[in-house]
């Protein structure tokens, strides 16, 4: 028989396949890293995207803090419902921002700091971000003639209060908050700013107050200002898989005006967040020295915090910093640092706080696989003083 006729041998045939078996091997191992560094990546990527949306809004309002709000002349007001960590200041003026340190129970992750913010535009609606000005003898100022079509206006069902700038020279007189027969809030129409201008001797400033969807409701509002609560929480259901055990969700929470409750506006703002702290530069004696101390804590120690007005004349910058990890867990990748420190170094803040972070402590187990990041927010607060 012609050799070339003849097939190949079963040999032949196993060692062919044994070659290609090789290579499918190594080829289909190739395509599985590809992937897995792929998902990996995009997990990144997406954690990236949640930070920077979710950390811009949280870093915008640290500003607003103390904007709006009334430092004498308050009457009788509500707060919260529950009053969490005891961060309420009724009946006294409102701190522009304040937080419980390490709490040692809910609401919020065990551990965590509480964050409070008070002014008059921090909430989520158009009412919040304007303001006019309120005379004897004119009436609400109407920036435009088409009141009830323009975004700068207030329009008739807008709720707001009025603050009267007093002297210039006293903290004793700034502020106050203008009220007519024990009622500090009024709706935007003729009739009701009228009846707190019939109180006034000079010109006031309006500040619009977000009632979100408790119109047509409410009455009359709780607090003269608008309040959002920051706080680490892992929800009962919907955490994300992806996300490390024991961690939680940074939360922001815009406190009801119609029954002081934390559950009608809640925006989650960061996933798989392991720990936040709270540091404040502050000027020891108000006294403008550009030495500034460092503290993790403005509300146990009354002897230098005994009110909002300690707060106004000393704290210059606060600081947030967020533990939380990117992507997912990664078998391949091994994280070097336990304990890890959230809260700044020496050579940052100019002497330490906040805490070291266990994750063993925590419950975090395999904490080692996770690429954990510190972000960290740096805000002056021009608004609170």
């Amino acid at each position: 028989m012609n050799r070339r006729n003849k097939g190949f041998t079963l040999m032949e045939l196993l060692i062919v396949i044994a070659i290609l078996g090789f290579v499918l091997a190594g080829t289909t191992q190739m395509v599985i890293g590809m992937l897995s560094t792929y998902r990996q990546q995009s997990r990144i990527a997406e954690t990236n995207i949640e930070g920077i949306i979710g950390l811009e809004i949280l870093r915008q309002d640290l500003g607003k803090a103390g904007y709006g709000l009334p430092w004498n002349g308050l009457v009788a007001y509500q707060e919260t419902a529950s009053n969490p960590h005891s961060l309420d200041d009724k009946p006294n003026a409102p701190r522009g921002i304040v937080s419980a340190n390490n709490i040692t129970a809910g609401p919020g992750l065990i551990g965590t700091d509480y964050l409070v913010i008070k002014a008059a535009n921090i909430a989520t609606n158009t009412a919040s971000n304007k303001w006019a000005y309120l005379t004897p003898a004119n009436g609400l100022t109407v920036w435009t003639s088409a009141a009830t079509t323009t975004p700068d206006n207030f329009i008739s069902t807008d709720w707001v209060i009025v603050l009267t700038p007093g002297s210039l020279n006293t903290e004793d007189e700034a502020r106050s908050l203008v009220s007519s027969g024990g009622v500090f809030s009024a709706q935007s129409n003729t009739t009701s700013t009228a009846s707190l201008a019939t109180s006034m001797t000079s010109t006031g400033i309006v500040y619009g107050i977000d009632v979100g969807t408790n119109t047509p409701a409410l009455t009359t509002l709780r607090m003269p200002f608008n309040r959002a609560d920051y706080y680490v929480d892992r929800p009962s259901t919907g955490m994300p898989q992806r996300c490390a055990p024991n961690t939680g969700i940074l939360y922001k929470a815009v406190v009801s005006q119609k029954d002081g409750n934390l559950t009608t506006v809640v925006l989650p703002l960061l996933d798989c967040v392991a720990d936040m702290q709270v540091i404040y530069r502050y000027d020891p004696n108000g006294s403008g020295s550009s030495a500034l101390a460092v503290t993790d804590d403005i509300v146990t120690n009354a002897t230098i915090w005994p009110d909002a007005r300690a707060i106004r004349d000393k704290v210059k910058e606060v600081r947030v910093y967020i533990l939380a990890h990117e992507g997912q867990r990664d078998t391949s990748f091994t994280y070097p640092t336990n304990p890890i420190y959230v809260g700044g170094s020496t050579n940052e803040i100019g002497s330490s706080s906040g805490r070291p972070f266990d994750f063993s402590a925590a419950g975090i187990t395999p904490w080692q696989n996770y690429r954990w990041k510190i972000y960290t927010l740096v805000v002056k607060l021009d608004n609170l003083f």
